[in-house]
């Protein structure tokens, strides 16, 4: 394991989805709504069982970051770059931990995850109705991340070896210095670091953590809801192009390079923002029959847009990316990779 020499790592929150289409009863009974992410609080424990006993929930894994992180590594592949690719997180050392394992090993990504003893692998309740999802993630052992975990001479062979990093907003909830040490390192020698800010109570409820990670962010991912929520909630304005600008100027730890700021809005265009300079990339359209989920949509943008970006190119390639691998797991349950990658640059 410590001889790991690829290109990208993620570190993040395994989750194991347990995904279900269900109706507005299920919404409304657990207090939960379309396109929206939280965590689970009492009052959502017994959703994990009722979908799987009720509406023969699916098993997929997931976790905002491994998500990414494996999608990259299915489009690296079909470009000839096997194995570039490693992820880092908390599991409980059970039946899920095991699984979630064993698909991202199938999808071809080192995980080096910290083993908690008493603590069940996380899970997220995926509620999909009209192909709009809703997610409800008890973190579990992924709130367990410990810092000491990057201090082992596996993890340190991992990090100093990849060129690329990428934390989704949800492990700012979890570790906030563990992010820093790899933020550090990554100045320290001029490597890329990616953040995504991952959903509006991030952004709300963990706004000191927020505002630690964006100095170092060379790469600032997010949707529009989230880039309206920090827009209002730190006096930006309406005008999402202006936002974006306007995070992309804000101060950076490494100054080598200029912050690019990447705002996805669904079905409407890309917006892209780097040094005083906007533009938007079309979507292309999906056939409204053609959408099964949009549960990790912006995850498989992300992966795409990194599959791109570690490989040297440039931005419009790797938004263009990013679009085609969206679309492509919007028609497939969940993050699920089932067959080769046919993308073509």
């Amino acid at each position: 394991m410590s001889d790991f020499k690829g290109i990208l790592m993620g570190m993040g929150n395994p989750l194991l989805d347990i995904s279900a289409d269900v109706g507005q009863d299920m919404l409304d009974k657990y207090d939960l709504k379309l396109d929206s992410a939280v965590l689970a609080e009492e009052k959502h424990l017994p959703v994990y069982k009722e979908l799987i006993e009720k509406y023969n929930a699916g098993f997929i894994a997931g976790g905002a970051t491994q998500n990414s992180i494996r999608v990259a590594q299915w489009m690296l592949k079909a470009s000839g770059m096997e194995n570039a690719t490693a992820f880092m997180g908390c599991v409980g050392s059970d039946e899920y931990a095991k699984t979630l394992e064993d698909c991202a090993c199938k999808d071809g990504v080192l995980v080096n995850y910290m083993k908690d003893e008493s603590t069940p692998t996380g899970t997220c309740a995926v509620l999909v109705k009209d192909g709009e999802r809703s997610l409800c993630a008890n973190l579990a052992a992924a709130n367990n991340f410990k810092k000491s975990h990057l201090e082992t001479d596996v993890s340190k062979a991992i990090y100093s070896s990849a060129q690329f990093f990428y934390i989704a907003g949800f492990f700012l909830t979890v570790s906030v210095e563990s992010l820093e040490l790899i933020a550090e390192h990554a100045v320290v020698e001029n490597k890329t670091f990616c953040l995504n800010l991952s959903a509006p109570f991030i952004i709300d409820f963990f706004a000191d953590a927020v505002a630690t990670a964006i100095p170092y962010a060379d790469y600032l991912f997010c949707n529009e809801s989230e880039a309206e929520t920090y827009a209002k909630k730190h006096d930006l304005g309406d005008d999402l192009k202006e936002v974006a600008l306007k995070i992309a100027a804000m101060p950076k730890k490494n100054e080598k390079r200029p912050r690019i700021v990447v705002f996805t809005q669904g079905s409407k265009s890309t917006i892209v923002a780097c040094e005083g300079k906007v533009t938007e990339y079309a979507v292309e359209p999906l056939e409204k029959e053609k959408l099964v989920d949009t549960n990790g949509a912006g995850d498989a943008f992300v992966g795409g847009f990194l599959s791109e970006l570690v490989q040297g190119k440039d931005i419009e390639d790797c938004v263009k990316a990013g679009h085609w691998s969206a679309k492509y797991i919007i028609q497939q349950p969940g993050t699920t990779i089932d067959k080769p990658c046919d993308y073509k640059a």
